[in-house]
């Protein structure tokens, strides 16, 4: 497929000409890092990232044909902008009912859920985990029939829920069932709201497995996650059957939410990653990607049952994306704390590491001798493994007894917006939790804003190493 870059070439053309730059940023395009003078503002020519009528309504028009979309929006400020604004427009298709609005929502949500939240005022109510689910803080699979019951639930309750949201794929690489979740919101009458932060790649794939592909109404990619793009690159995408289609809602939406001085860098990567995408290569080196972790896993896991592990590596199965690999340390009796460290010993960086799993996140990008170094690292582990390790303890009772023991005190608002105070967590039993900040990766919180900080919060936090948090005074 032909593709063009006209942000891309406005942008070189410009840094070309040899144009006194009265204007910002002031740099003025001198070279202090090297890419100055690529980096201009909504100049003449240059388009309105909120309001375009040329380059980059051009650009976006390609990017919504790439990901066969009713329209995928850019965003320069990440995933985080395009939540806001998702949630935002659900709240504006939903009737009003003169009822404070209720979002049906996962558990393991990012916290820009909850700054959604306290900036649009709206309540939620919390999808859990079953209570046999293996514990993890990333991880909240949502069944069909759990996602039913939970909507009726609602109903019994007089609240008809402005949307249902989830996270797919989540930080560990689970993947929810969206087809399934989306025929349910559907049947319901509800708009299925996709955090796809982590899926961008997806939509590539030889089986499109992308949420809007799916069912979903609309979902947010962060193209710079998996994709050739810059960080910060990142994509609001609306079905046809989204809850708003007018554009100029939707740019208001995004510009509710987002700077006035969008970054040109940013919309260059997001416009030449199109050109990347409709080339004949990147589908064909995704699945290279692809099938290179497959026989990782497969490798790695042969080795862990030889050395009899109590567990499986490397995470596999139907509900696992394909470009991450997740190491389950439970196999070499370590955390995934100590793995994340061993491996950076080898000069490998892992994404993410937990008391548990360590999360490696590979694209077409990464070079061969990236997999040769990161299996022999592994193996050389493996080597060293004792004999007789006991298996993990599943420790899914813990997050059971943290949804038994919510109680929600003040709304999220009230809480985010409320004095603050921070103490160590030890101290806080009994508190209600203010601005949840917890770190990213994975920025999911144990407990939320607005709730009271019980027995079973603590001990999550404590084994999460949360040694401090903002309560209300």
């Amino acid at each position: 497929m032909s593709m063009t870059t006209p942000i891309v070439d406005f942008v070189r053309s410009y840094a070309k000409s040899g144009t006194a730059r009265l204007h910002m940023p002031g740099h003025k395009g001198q070279s202090l890092l090297g890419f100055e003078p690529l980096d201009i503002t909504e100049i003449c020519g240059a388009d309105e990232l909120y309001a375009p009528e040329g380059i980059i309504a051009e650009s976006e028009a390609n990017a919504t044909r790439l990901f066969g979309t009713a329209h995928s929006y850019y965003s320069t400020e990440g995933s985080s902008q395009c939540i806001r604004a998702m949630l935002f427009l659900a709240l504006q298709g939903a009737p009003q009912n003169g009822k404070r609005p209720v979002l049906l929502a996962v558990r393991n949500a990012h916290k820009a859920l909850l700054y959604a939240a306290a900036l649009l005022d709206f309540d939620i109510r919390w999808l859990w985990p079953s209570a046999q689910a293996e514990g993890a803080l990333c991880s909240c699979p949502v069944t069909a029939e759990a996602l039913t019951g939970a909507l009726h639930a609602l109903a019994q309750q007089g609240i008809s829920p402005f949307g249902v949201y989830v996270t797919s794929p989540d930080y560990l690489g689970g993947v929810q069932d969206i087809p399934a979740l989306a025929a349910v919101c559907r049947a319901q009458g509800v708009p299925l709201l996709v955090d796809n932060a982590h899926g961008a790649y997806l939509r590539f794939l030889p089986q499109n497995c992308h949420p809007i592909a799916q069912g979903a109404a609309m979902c947010c990619d962060s193209a710079h996650k998996t994709l050739p793009v810059v960080t910060g690159g990142a994509y609001l995408h609306l079905a046809h059957d989204a809850p708003v289609q007018d554009e100029a809602a939707v740019r208001g939406a995004l510009a509710l939410f987002g700077s006035t001085s969008p970054s040109y860098l940013i919309l260059q990567s997001l416009d030449a990653c199109n050109a990347v995408l409709a080339g004949d290569d990147y589908p064909r080196r995704l699945v290279q990607c692809c099938v290179a972790l497959e026989g990782l896993r497969r490798s790695l896991n042969k080795a862990a049952a030889a050395r009899q592990c109590p567990v499986p590596l490397a995470v596999a199965g139907a509900q696992q994306e394909p470009m991450k690999l997740t190491l389950d340390a439970a196999a070499l009796g370590c955390t995934g704390t100590a793995l994340a460290d061993a491996l950076r010993r080898a000069q490998l960086e892992c994404e993410y590491a937990d008391p548990r799993y360590v999360v490696l996140m590979f694209t077409p990008e990464n070079p061969p001798q990236d997999y040769t170094r990161l299996q022999a690292t592994l193996e050389q582990l493996l080597a060293a493994v004792p004999a007789g390790l006991p298996r993990p303890e599943n420790r899914a009772g813990e997050f059971a007894a943290l949804q038994q023991q919510a109680v929600q005190r003040c709304t999220i608002r009230q809480a985010v917006l409320g004095a603050q105070v921070r103490i160590p967590v030890h101290k806080a039993l009994g508190r209600v939790c203010a601005m949840p900040t917890v770190s990213c990766p994975p920025a999911i919180p144990v407990a939320v804003s607005g709730e009271e900080i019980t027995p079973a919060a603590i001990v999550l936090m404590q084994r999460y190493g949360i040694e401090e948090l903002s309560v209300l005074r």
